[in-house]
Parts: structure tokens; C-alpha cells; sequence
């Protein structure tokens, strides 16, 4: 197999992984603050030319539109836009829905005033790629701003949870959670930018009322997961033991003292810059 035809398999696979399950709902369920804290940081404005990347069901391109921009939200699964598109008629706003590989993006340099990522881009597997590409379409002077899982947050440690099932990374790929080390961003985006700015922050997760339940919730909802069991599929002891590591760690990790209430605190990283 080429390197081309290598690539054009692994974002195949890419896609196939965020369709399935339901995303929407994952990002209406537990992160739909996320989206409107990313364009107050990179303070979208009335007439703005925005960028989402990875954008998913408009999370933030959404807001963005609210706030008056006009608004470009692509990503490499447009099985999301429909979703989008609803939620986006619902709130009487008009966006653009383009399918787009964010390591190769369609779009020419210095194209827009802000470009942005929440909890998208960080999943492409080649992070300097990505990283070389959110830079190249913005503007000189025009913002970057992303939305990043950390790796000793909660989603980075149920990808933790998940890594001793799931298949190897291809070649060249990196973990996602790596995109919310500060360190890593400042060495992809380097002297690229300037006023590089990093936040801490969490956002909580107080969905079901039990870890086994939230572990359903996982199971049913998030590509990623769905796909580390469809891997493990035939192998029923390590089902149950992925099922028992699962429930350990959202039972551990759970901060609510009520019985029949769960609570997680789930941290990112919130990484805004300019483009030289």
C-alpha cells in the first residue's frame, strides 16, 4: 500500500469512527458550554470570517454564528452536519458546512480572521500537520483558538483506561490527549504565533445517574469507544474486563457524594494565539 493510499484509509477510518454512535449527542449532553467559552476567548466579533475545524455538530461554529460572524464549520465526517445543520435552524443562524480533512484543509492562506478547534483537531492523527494548517488559513494578526482534552483530565484518562484495548496507533500518529499538554502546543505552533495564552479549565459531566450507566452512555454514544469495543468484539473476557476497568475508573473518578448522582470534572486546555 502507498503512503497515499495508507492516509486515505486511516481518514476513512477516521470518519467511520466519529459517524457512528451519536455525537450530537455527546456534545449537547456534557460539553455544550465548551463551544461558547471558545468564542468568547478568541473574541469572535459581527462580521468575522471564522473557521471551525473538526467542528463536528457545531459546537462552536453555532455560537460563533450567533455572535454575528460568518462562519465556515468543517469537518472529515459530514454525517455530523445534519445534526448541525438542525440545531443551527433551531437558533435561527446560517453557517457553512464544508467536509474537510483538517491536515489538508480546502481552503487558501490567510483566509480567516479567526481559526478554531473545540475538542476537534486534536484527534487528527499528525499533530504538526494539523497544527501547520490552523496557522497557514488564518490571517497574520487573526486569532487561533482551540479546545483541548488534557492527558490527566478525565477524558485523557479514559482514553487511558481504553488504550490497553485498543488497536496500536498507525505510524506517525500521535495521542490525541498530547494536544493538551501546553509544552507539546507551544513546540507545533512555535514562532508561528505570537501571544500564545494557556487556561486550565474544567467543564462538568453530571449525566447518569450511576458509573455503570455513564459507561453505557460511553458505549452507545462516542465513536472512540464504540470502536475499542468493535475491536475487542469476539473475545468476550475482554469485554468483561474492559467493562470492569471501565466502571473502576468512572467509579474512582466520580466526585459526587450523593448516592444515584455521578460527577466528573473533566479538564482542557484553552490554547488562544495570534498569527504572525
Amino acid at each position: 500500500m502507498t503512503e497515499v493510499d495508507a492516509d486515505a484509509a486511516l481518514k476513512a477510518k477516521h470518519r467511520a469512527l466519529w459517524a457512528s454512535g451519536n455525537y450530537a449527542a455527546v456534545a449537547a449532553d456534557l460539553i455544550s458550554s465548551l463551544g461558547p467559552e471558545l468564542v468568547r476567548a478568541c473574541g469572535i466579533r459581527p462580521r468575522d470570517r471564522v473557521l471551525d475545524v473538526a467542528a463536528g455538530s457545531g459546537n462552536a461554529a453555532i455560537p460563533a454564528a450567533e455572535a454575528g460572524a460568518t462562519v465556515t464549520a468543517s469537518d472529515l465526517t459530514p454525517e455530523l452536519f445534519d445534526a448541525g445543520r438542525a440545531i443551527a435552524a433551531q437558533r435561527g443562524v446560517e453557517l457553512q458546512w464544508e467536509t474537510a480533512d483538517a491536515e489538508a484543509l480546502p481552503y487558501a492562506d490567510n483566509s480567516f480572521d479567526a481559526v478554531m478547534s473545540c475538542v476537534g483537531a486534536m484527534f487528527a492523527p499528525h499533530h504538526q500537520v494539523t497544527a501547520d494548517e490552523l496557522v497557514r488559513v488564518c490571517r497574520p494578526g487573526g486569532t487561533i483558538g482551540m479546545i483541548n482534552w488534557t492527558p490527566t483530565g478525565f477524558i485523557g484518562q479514559l482514553f487511558a483506561t481504553m488504550k490497553p484495548y485498543a488497536p496500536p496507533l498507525p505510524p506517525g500518529a500521535a495521542p490525541a490527549p498530547l494536544w493538551g499538554d501546553a509544552d507539546h502546543v507551544r513546540e507545533l505552533f512555535g514562532d508561528k504565533v505570537t501571544e500564545l495564552t494557556f487556561r486550565r479549565q474544567t467543564v462538568t459531566m453530571a449525566h447518569c445517574p450511576t458509573p455503570v450507566e455513564f459507561r453505557e452512555y460511553w458505549k452507545s454514544n462516542y465513536g472512540p469507544t464504540i470502536a475499542v469495543y468493535n475491536f475487542n468484539a469476539g473475545q468476550p473476557e475482554r469485554i468483561e474486563q474492559l467493562d470492569n476497568d471501565f466502571e473502576q475508573f468512572l467509579t474512582v473518578a466520580n466526585q459526587s457524594a450523593d448516592t444515584g448522582r455521578t460527577e466528573y470534572q473533566a479538564e482542557y486546555l484553552l490554547v488562544t494565539a495570534v498569527k504572525r
